[in-house]
């Protein structure tokens, strides 16, 4: 058919009309399909709430291509606290480990009830009642929240070597354990945030 058949074919009020229906009921067979095809798709990769994508290397060990990283503020600071405050302890607890486990047992969310597991699991761990272990031996995601997270968050906590001053003024290298991740920014390049 022609363009100009088209228009011409429009032009008759019958055909106009048996026109617009016959696309109505195609675009809504088109929007359940691709509804439930997405249904189909979120069910299967997304069991855990969490976008997951993986790949496989040439030797054929799978890998993480993608994750969504939606660990708020308040559960970093919560899990670094606990970290750093049980780091010389006998029960020291792993900040990775805690978000990994807190991630896994709920679908990546991190709300208000997410940061009561986080609190109540760490100090079950710093008194020694469980091992991180035991509580995820059946877990399906925490690997692989694990492997995400110590992908984003590893390398930042840990010991480190910081010069400090005594009470005569006499500066020395001491070792400390904290934050190690730094703002890449030297100092004197000063930037502003313009709205």
């Amino acid at each position: 058919m022609r363009v100009s058949d088209f228009f011409t074919y429009l032009s008759f009020p019958k055909a106009k009309s048996r026109f617009i229906r016959r696309m109505q009921k195609a675009i809504l067979v088109e929007a359940v399909l691709v509804i439930v095809l997405a249904g189909l798709s979120y069910g299967s990769a997304h069991e855990s709430g969490q976008a997951v994508l993986t790949g496989t290397t040439a030797s054929g060990k799978d890998y993480i291509k993608w994750v969504d990283f939606t660990v708020s503020y308040e559960a970093l600071c919560k899990a670094y606290d606990w970290d750093v405050d049980t780091h010389d302890t006998e029960h020291p607890v792993s900040w990775i480990e805690l978000l990994a486990y807190t991630a896994a047992r709920t679908g990546g969310e991190f709300n208000k009830k997410a940061l009561s597991i986080l609190e109540d699991t760490a100090e079950k761990l710093c008194d020694g009642e469980t091992t991180m272990e035991e509580l995820t031996k059946d877990m399906k995601y925490y690997s692989y929240y694990k492997e995400a997270y110590t992908a984003v968050l590893g390398g930042m906590v840990g010991e480190y070597e910081a010069e400090v001053e005594d009470e005569n003024g006499n500066r020395e290298y001491c070792t400390k354990y904290g934050l190690k991740a730094y703002f890449p920014l030297a100092r004197g390049f000063d930037y502003k945030v313009i709205n």
